[in-house]
């Protein structure tokens, strides 16, 4: 835990060094014992204290100094560290000032140069006033702080993307609370203009930071260590992960490439119940760190956040490039980079993104939803489970599903636990054709199927989970998809009993493999797959098998 500050300041050298020698003396084993030679100099460390969160528990401040005097000094200082104990050391000719300061600067006590001896003039007061400000000390939070607005989607972006890292962080809206309008301050950013500010324990920031910059300051890796990997596994959700653990874990050099956060889709679930050993369920978040843990133990290579842009066929290698410029080369590729959901293409949906419309369960958002009525557009079995979770913060929460029925998507599970959630309605037939707002989400149109009629109801939040596509575009011209862009594996590359045209080897694809050898596919990606989280990390160990059959013919 970091040390509680004690600060000092007086603009004589020789009574600054005094009386910084007696506190490191007496209470240095537990305060931080910090000193300035004026009362422009300490207003600034205070700022740059309160920018790293490190607590001030006493202020021990000489009356006369130049410029601003002790008094100035803790008037301002009391409205950034309100909680400190304030002392004033003063001379005998400035009593009736410091008198008058007990009530203009909140004054706690005064002492009277000189101190000597300090066990007795010095120590016992300010034993007191310690004693009595650690019985009210609550620590600070000592991770990163991120100050924002509930309706910038730069904000959301950097939430999301420390969440889904599982970096914890505190979150300070710059519209509730007034400490983040002093933060902003402080930190010299640009107003609301230049939000969110993400603060740094070590007293950094960056304002307005990509998800690449919070990377690279957090120490997640982005590069990899070596040119050449026996296998590469693009996608960190639980297929490539199970790729990652099992193919690491027989002796294959492995990198996992992952473009926002290991865990994939399923790392967004708020609770997973039907999943082979957990019958309390687990999270995604928990199932992802489990994994990431386990892969990094077995020597996997985990970058993230990093993109690969296309691949490039160099017999017996294949060629990634990545979206910095810089490229991979490996024997085996596995493309286990899952599926996305689509987009709501309504009017309104593309300028509210982020403002109030968030894809997934955006579990960020939930606490600022509390007490709020909120709408999920989707009938599967993550809109499910994001409803559970949502029902805990919001007042209601509003289920809009197209079809009849939640049966035909839903897991029976699922569906007993929403009909027994009493703020969770299910409205079927239902779906939203508009949205509207300013600055954030305000109103939504909902269609309604069987009267043919539309109805527009307030709302601040609405999360899409319909259907999924995959993001396989800059696999053009290298690999068979299906039309939705899904990519075609072993049997189904088959016709008449041969492989479709551009296979040039004499055995048929294995049971993985894509349209070009050594390539393979696994999860939501891939056709035909099914869409759960145990059948992902199925395929995933599965694809390993066939990894080694290839490479044993490398």
């Amino acid at each position: 835990m970091v040390k509680p500050v004690i600060l000092t300041v007086d603009d004589d050298p020789e009574v600054l060094q005094a009386v910084s020698r007696d506190l490191r003396y007496q209470y240095g084993d537990r305060f931080r014992i910090i000193r300035a030679d004026s009362g422009i100099a300490a207003l600034n460390t205070v700022q740059q204290l309160k920018l790293r969160n490190e607590p001030v528990a006493l202020f021990l401040v000489d009356q006369r100094m130049p410029q601003m005097g002790g008094v100035e000094f803790l008037e301002r200082a009391k409205d950034i560290f309100p909680d400190a104990k304030r002392t004033l050391l003063t001379a005998y000719a400035d009593t009736d000032a410091a008198i008058k300061s007990i009530n203009s600067a909140k004054l706690d006590y005064y002492l009277l140069k000189p101190w000597n001896p300090p066990e007795e003039r010095l120590y016992p007061v300010l034993d007191d006033l310690l004693d009595d400000w650690l019985l009210a000390f609550r620590p600070p939070f000592e991770g990163i702080r991120v100050i924002g607005n509930r309706w910038s989607p730069f904000s959301h972006q950097v939430k999301d993307f420390l969440a889904r890292n599982q970096i914890p962080y505190n979150w300070l809206d710059i519209e509730l609370e007034e400490d983040a309008v002093k933060l902003v301050k402080y930190a010299e950013a640009n107003g609301r203009e230049q939000l969110p500010l993400v603060l740094f324990p070590d007293g950094s920031r960056l304002i307005q930071p990509s998800n690449l910059e919070i990377a690279t300051k957090i120490g997640l890796q982005t590069q990899a260590e070596r040119p050449f990997y026996d296998l590469a596994i693009i996608g960190a959700g639980p297929a490539g992960l199970a790729a990652a653990v099992y193919g690491a874990s027989e002796g294959l050099n492995t990198v996992l490439i992952e473009r926002e956060a290991p865990g994939g889709q399923a790392g967004t679930s708020s609770r997973i119940e039907n999943y082979l050993g957990f019958p309390v369920g687990l999270s995604g978040n928990d199932l992802a760190r489990r994994a990431v843990t386990q892969a990094r133990r077995f020597g996997v290579e985990i970058l993230t956040p990093q993109a690969v842009t296309g691949v490039r066929l160099e017999d017996p290698y294949r060629v990634l490039e990545l979206v910095d410029g810089s490229e991979i080369s490996c024997h085996a590729l596995l493309i286990a980079t899952g599926v996305s959901y689509r987009w709501l293409n309504i009017p309104g949906a593309k300028k509210l993104t982020g403002a109030g419309i968030y894809y997934g369960a955006a579990m960020t958002e939930a606490i600022t939803c509390r007490n709020e009525e909120i709408y999920l557009v989707g009938g599967a079995n993550s809109a499910g489970q994001a409803a559970m979770y949502f029902s805990k913060y919001a007042n209601k929460v509003i289920m809009l599903v197209r079809g009849e029925s939640l049966s035909s998507s839903m897991s029976q599970y699922l569906i007993d636990q929403i009909a027994a959630t009493e703020n969770i309605k299910v409205c079927t037939g239902c779906s939203v054709v508009e949205v509207k707002g300013d600055e954030h989400l305000e109103e939504i149109v909902i269609a309604h199927t069987q009267t043919g009629q539309t109805e527009t109801v307030p709302t601040r939040s609405l999360f899409i989970f319909i259907g999924a596509s995959p993001k396989t575009d800059w696999l053009d011209g290298v690999i068979q998809r299906d039309i939705q862009g899904f990519i075609i594996t072993g049997p189904d590359l088959m016709h008449n009993g041969k492989p479709s045209q551009g296979w040039h080897l004499e055995r048929s694809p294995f049971l993985l493999e894509a349209s070009v050898p050594g390539i393979f596919a696994a999860g939501d990606v891939r056709h035909g797959s099914t869409k759960r989280v145990a059948s992902s990390v199925g395929e995933g160990a599965i694809a390993i098998q066939f990894v080694h059959r290839y490479l044993s013919n490398v």
